[in-house]
């Protein structure tokens, strides 16, 4: 079972909500199980992130960056970044905002470049934005069209009503991708160790 965490922080509940339709997204997929992890209460020990293969950031944006609680803990991973404890995972990122531009892309960069500076594998957001296929904009996946991660926008409302469907829509699509892309990392991993295992018996 490969086990993935999706850190995230989220003040109002509106991330922690995308948060938890990528969870059902990873959990749809056979041999993948999500965990939510809160970043605040990881910047007191981060170290439990280690036990994961596959790693979902998450933060919502605050003038155009992630916020303070999520920075806080991308500073605590200092002592990890030493012990080289994320190289290899895989990666991605998501943010909200409340406005359907609002500098999101700054925010997906921030999480872009933690992740290459730990040495994980990023992987993006390849869902075809579906307007463009005839569906309803509110109810089209992609529909804010966010290639580097996934992007979500949030009305001032309670969680539940904030978004329009296509935005959960996107997010549990995102959590399948980034479940079936994982499981086809651990093959490849699994038949490049056959590989080499057989070749040192060969020799």
């Amino acid at each position: 079972m490969k086990r993935v965490a999706i850190v995230h922080h989220s003040a109002h509940g509106h991330t922690e909500h995308i948060a938890r339709q990528i969870r059902a997204g990873c959990d749809e997929v056979n041999g993948v199980v999500a965990t939510l992890l809160r970043a605040e209460e990881l910047a007191a020990n981060p170290a439990p992130l280690s036990d994961f293969d596959g790693i979902v950031l998450g933060s919502p944006t605050y003038l155009g960056g992630v916020s303070g609680p999520f920075k806080c803990f991308m500073d605590a991973t200092g002592g990890m970044w030493r012990r080289q404890s994320l190289k290899g995972k895989l990666a991605a990122g998501f943010t909200v905002s409340s406005l359907p531009a609002g500098d999101k892309q700054s925010t997906l960069l921030s999480l872009f470049v933690f992740s290459m500076q730990h040495g994980m594998l990023w992987i993006g957001n390849p869902i075809l934005p579906e307007q463009h296929l005839g569906v309803p904009y509110d109810e089209a996946a992609n529909r804010l069209g966010s290639w580097s991660g996934l992007m979500a926008q949030a009305d001032h409302a309670s969680p539940a009503d904030a978004f329009a469907p296509g935005d959960a829509k996107t997010a549990r699509l995102f959590g399948q991708n980034f479940a079936h892309a994982l499981l086809r990392l651990s093959a490849e991993r699994r038949s490049l160790t056959a590989v080499a295992d057989s070749a040192e018996v060969s020799e």
